[in-house]
């Protein structure tokens, strides 16, 4: 029996019969996408701010996606430039400044900076001048990223008090920040000798990172491992992997990175953000592996 074929005009017939018939759908959602691309280039050609912010707008939602802040990139890609204004100043300075700017995330000490606080402390100083205050101060610039402020206020209340064990720490995770890994050591190494688990495992996992600093591998690789009987940091898995892996040891450092990894799929959202650099370190090493 053979096949009956339609003839042309029933073809158009069915056509315009079917609302999304596939080849001419197609045609029209590309030329109405290209038109709008074309009229929007155009437009930013006659207005530069319009431009400006769009890749401002741009920016912001990498941002976002990087740090998994699912809701906002949707709010800066569908409800225009003033979302990626409010994202900036509600997320962006805000965690930027909590942990001192690109160089400094994934090494803030515990707590975040507040212009309220500093300025309450400032005044305590005046009226009191005590350790505490300038230690504490000290801390809150050290979150901000103002590590020469930072040190100098250490510096202060070590004057006042030389044998606070939470101030010396400080001063030697200050000075390591500032690429001075040889005076930060043995500020370092005093505390961990009384205390081995000192401030969580931050002040050991500061001497691991100074030991890298001066090349000596050996006693960073060894630390990190203590650090990680008693705590799981990404901070410090990462660094422990990457220590591993330029020893050649790729099994074991996939290991510590597998570790990060599946601990990020079940961490809290602010957890999830306060670690994403060393995610993203996590990320990087596996590529190379």
């Amino acid at each position: 029996m053979g096949h009956a074929s339609l003839s042309p005009l029933t073809c158009e017939r069915i056509r315009h019969a079917v609302p999304y018939f596939p080849t001419e759908w197609l045609r029209l959602r590309l030329g109405g996408m290209l038109g709008l691309i074309h009229d929007l280039m155009q437009l930013s050609l006659e207005n530069p701010l319009l431009l400006i912010g769009a890749a401002f707008q741009l920016w912001m939602m990498v941002d976002a996606l990087r740090r998994e802040e699912w809701i906002w990139a949707a709010c800066i890609l569908f409800f225009s430039v003033f979302s990626a204004v409010f994202y900036y100043f509600m997320v962006y300075r805000t965690q930027a400044s909590a942990s001192g700017g690109m160089g400094l995330r994934g090494f803030e000490l515990p707590g975040a900076s507040d212009r309220r606080r500093i300025k309450e402390l400032e005044s305590r100083i005046h009226h009191l001048d005590k350790a505490r205050d300038h230690s504490d101060l000290a801390d809150l610039y050290f979150s901000q990223g103002k590590l020469t402020k930072a040190e100098a206020s250490y510096r202060r209340a070590l004057e006042r008090d030389p044998e606070d064990d939470d101030t010396i720490s400080h001063l030697g995770q200050c000075l390591l920040r500032q690429g001075k890994a040889a005076e930060a050591k043995p500020l370092l190494e005093k505390i961990l000798k009384s205390d081995p688990r000192h401030d969580f495992g931050y002040t050991l996992m500061a001497l691991a990172e100074t030991q890298t600093a001066l090349g000596e591998v050996d006693a960073a690789l060894l630390n990190w491992k203590r650090v990680l009987e008693n705590n799981s940091y990404p901070r410090a898995r990462v660094q422990y992997a990457e220590l591993l892996a330029s020893r050649g040891m790729v099994d074991e450092a996939q290991v510590e990175i597998d570790e990060v990894l599946a601990d990020q799929n079940h961490s809290p959202a602010f957890e999830k953000s306060r670690n994403a650099v060393w995610i993203r370190r996590a990320r990087k090493l596996e590529s190379r592996l």
